[in-house]
């Protein structure tokens, strides 16, 4: 009681808090946790056992390949079972080195190289464990326009986020293209952004060291003094928070925007508008984020008509916008389904169909948002048709054809005929015989999954 009293009596700002008579003000434990800069003891959170567990079972469910070391996936529980001691000992010590990430070049659509960073497994947990702890603490730092990598946030609520822009009168669009971004990052700036809210040392020595790990290339490591590889856990995060700077200096100047990762769109109501804002955000990235704009890809135009993560808007009879798959998209999904229907594939009915399942119930779980019943209704038949095609080339012999026919229910006079033709499989798969033989309903109990109905129990839910 005389405790309280005195508390009272002096005005003490921990009133409320258990303190000790003689440090009146104190931060409790309480206030520490909810600072804005994370106390020292961050290392050990990441260093906890279930953010650890937590870490190993994400990098269990996204698979992937090997690293330098040629540690699998699956290898990575019994490696921890032996050494996990040593491995947190070297960790707390600091004598711990991340091994070089293996470069990989994957093949753009447009014709150029995604260079991806595959860091061992052991690795990729790390970095899921500190990105699991740093996340929360940076998450009330990023744009509300950002969606890119961030906890329930998706590429689809930045399309609608264009969409409402484009609403509200917002009828030109800058869309800006970061050269190699992940591969430029300034590892300096992004250490001082991280300082910013980060006091544990030990935390900010480990993030350096990923960073500066080094790439092999054809058995040869080289050290890396820039870039953040993408396809390393840690990687979304850091990228998240290097461009923040960029999101504040646009709403700063009161900008409409949508960011996923590096694809940045800035939404105005004049072409002459988004030429200068153009012109003005290159000249920031490069100046005062280190970073290159690719001139010949970024470009001021209508979102009618430029491609925003796979889609672009349409305007309506009511002059509003509505969402639509782009032409780029449209080729490449058509591109994917001739690859697996290509006729001298070797692989069975059955696994063509299983294949073409598995790839259209993905293409659709992300492009079903868009507009575009005609467009699906117009796939569906053409590839009920490269079905029947691929049946047909599969029955290859004239006995074959002909006996499948008819236990198919056509007459022996006309499967005999059928077998027998010298037209092309592309030619036949039209034919009137063949859409009897094989209409629609039998070729879903052979395992086909119907896009248009798909289309339409996805598309009516958004």
């Amino acid at each position: 009681m005389c405790r309280e009293r005195k508390i009272r009596e002096r005005n003490c700002p921990g009133m409320d808090r258990l303190e000790a008579e003689e440090n009146p003000g104190v931060r409790s434990m309480l206030m520490r946790a909810t600072e804005a800069k994370d106390g020292a003891d961050l290392f050990e959170r990441i260093l906890e056992r279930n953010n650890l567990n937590r870490a190993y079972k994400q990098v269990k469910r996204n698979g992937g390949a090997s690293g330098v070391d040629g540690m699998a996936v699956d290898d990575l529980l019994a490696y921890l079972r032996e050494h996990k001691e040593s491995f947190l000992e070297s960790l707390r010590i600091g004598t711990y080195r991340p091994q070089p990430v293996r470069r990989v070049e994957i093949p753009k659509v447009d014709g150029g190289i995604r260079l991806l960073g595959v860091p061992t497994v052991l690795d990729r947990m790390m970095q899921q464990a500190i990105s699991q702890v740093l996340c929360p603490i940076f998450e009330g730092e990023f744009s509300e326009t950002s969606y890119g990598f961030r906890p329930g946030r998706n590429a689809h609520q930045a399309i609608r986020q264009a969409q409402e822009y484009y609403n509200q009168g917002y009828r030109r669009v800058v869309d800006l293209d970061l050269s190699k971004y992940f591969d430029t990052i300034n590892h300096e700036l992004l250490m001082e952004m991280l300082r910013a809210k980060i006091s544990d040392q030990r935390v900010l020595s480990l993030i350096k060291r990923y960073l500066k790990s080094g790439v092999m290339i054809n058995g040869v490591v080289t050290r890396t003094e820039e870039g953040s590889p993408q396809g390393g856990n840690l990687s979304p995060l850091l990228s998240n928070i290097y461009l923040t700077a960029f999101d504040r200096e646009l709403e700063r100047r009161g900008h409409k925007f949508v960011r996923y990762a590096d694809d940045v769109n800035i939404y105005v109501k004049s072409q002459r508008a988004a030429e200068r804002v153009l012109a003005s955000s290159r000249r920031f990235l490069e100046a005062k984020l280190k970073l290159k704009v690719n001139e010949t890809k970024s470009k001021a135009g209508s979102p009618l008509k430029l491609k925003f993560l796979g889609f672009a808007l349409r305007s309506t009879k009511k002059g509003q916008a509505g969402i639509r798959i782009h032409e780029k998209s449209i080729d490449r999904f058509k591109a994917k389904v001739r690859e697996l229907t290509r006729r001298n594939r070797g692989n069975s009915v059955e696994y063509m169909l299983y294949k073409l399942r598995q790839y259209t119930v993905g293409w659709l779980g992300y492009y079903a948002i868009a507009d575009m019943k005609m467009f699906m209704q117009h796939m569906n038949e053409w590839i009920q048709r490269k079905i029947r095609t691929y049946v047909w080339k599969q029955w290859k012999r004239v006995r074959t054809r002909f006996v499948r026919l008819q236990w198919l229910g056509i007459s022996e006079g006309k499967a005999w005929e059928w077998a027998n033709t010298r037209k092309g499989c592309w030619h036949i798969s039209r034919s009137w015989i063949l859409h009897r033989a094989l209409p629609k309903q039998r070729i879903i109990e052979m395992g086909y999954d119907d896009i248009l109905n798909r289309y339409n129990a996805k598309h009516s839910s958004y």
